[in-house]
Formats: structure tokens, sequence, C-alpha cells
């Protein structure tokens, strides 16, 4: 497996906040706009949508030329923007794109409930060298991580299906990442005792 070479942080939160940021930009400025393409009228929101598309897979591209490494999350979210995305410009339907977020809030609930399942803790599996902790402790993060993203996909439709566009827009890249941050920091937090001290911190 080759090594990943270091990159700037800066140029990394760039990368991989900067794709959604700019979708968030570019449907504010077009979205009361209509877009005629070989007779077929498109909304702000379907082209915004398309756009978003190369935006993430440039940043991914730049990402993986700088450091070498893309990781399985990265591959996974991409194929699902690819893929929903793409059923919103064919039948050019919004709702492909908007329920896009509920199934990968879905999907990775269902990988941890089938550790879960197991007795095995899929995050210990991916985020241990990052954040080395008693097995016991990320079993009670998995459970609860699986909790979270379930919560997630139960919100993004109750917002997609009863909200408007903007709305869901601005909750899309603002709401649920911030709220899926700081409930990982809460339970970072509550976990301490958990965590397991490197050589180095001793």
């Amino acid at each position: 497996m080759a090594e990943q070479k270091p990159i700037n942080p800066i140029l990394k939160q760039v990368l991989e906040l900067g794709p959604p940021l700019a979708f968030f930009l570019i449907y504010m400025a077009i979205r009361d706009e209509t877009y005629s393409f070989l007779g077929t009228d498109y909304s702000g929101f379907i082209v915004s949508t398309i756009a978003f598309v190369p935006l993430m897979l440039g940043a991914m591209g730049i990402l993986w030329w700088k450091t070498g490494h893309v990781s399985r999350l990265q591959i996974f979210t991409a194929f699902m923007v690819i893929f929903f995305g793409g059923l919103t410009a064919w039948f050019n339907d919004e709702r492909f794109f908007k329920m896009k977020t509920s199934i990968v809030y879905g999907v990775f609930a269902g990988l941890l409930g089938i550790g879960l399942v197991q007795g095995r803790s899929y995050l210990a599996y991916v985020m241990n060298d990052m954040l080395p902790m008693k097995p016991e402790g990320w079993m009670i993060l998995t459970r609860r991580l699986c909790a979270g993203f379930a919560a997630l996909a139960v919100a993004n439709e109750i917002v997609w299906r009863t909200m408007s566009t903007d709305l869901w827009v601005k909750i899309e890249t603002f709401g649920f990442p911030i709220a899926l941050f700081v409930f990982l920091w809460l339970q970072i937090a509550t976990l301490q005792k958990y965590l397991i001290e490197s050589e180095q911190d001793r």
C-alpha cells in the first residue's frame, strides 16, 4: 500500500468542504432561474446539482494527486453523488438528489448495525489508529453513532418531504454537518475514560 503523502491541513479542508459550499453558493445565485437544454427546462437546483458533480470529482482528484490516497468513504460518497446526481439530471427530478442524503446516512447506520450484531465495531477497524480506545469504548461509540446516523437519515426524509428546497439546501450544507460534528465531539468528550494514552503522552 502506497504511503500517504502529507498535505497542508488548510488545503485539505478546502478540498473537502469546498464543493458542498460551492453547491450552496451556486444554488443561491441561480435558484430562481430556469435553463433550457435540448427542449427541456431545468431549474436552478438541477443545474446546481449537475455543476456539483465535476466540482467534487475535481477536488477528489486534487486530493489524490497531493496525498496519493482517497478513502473508501470518499469513494462511496463520490459514487452516490454521481449516481443520484445523474438520476436527478436524467429524470429532471430534484427528489433523487435530496433522498441521496437519507440513503448515505442509512447505509452508514446499517453497516455499523451489522457490525454490532456481529459483536464488532467497524469504527474501531477504521479509526483505531487515529483514536486509540478500549474495545468497550468503541462499542459504545458505535452504538451511539449508529443511532445518530439513523436519526439523520430520518431527519433528512422529514426535511426534504415537508420543507422548501431553500431550507433543505441550507440544512444539507450546514445543519447536518454541524449536528454530526457536535454529536461526535460530545461522544468523544463523554468517552474520555476509554481513551488509551500513547507512550508520548505519558
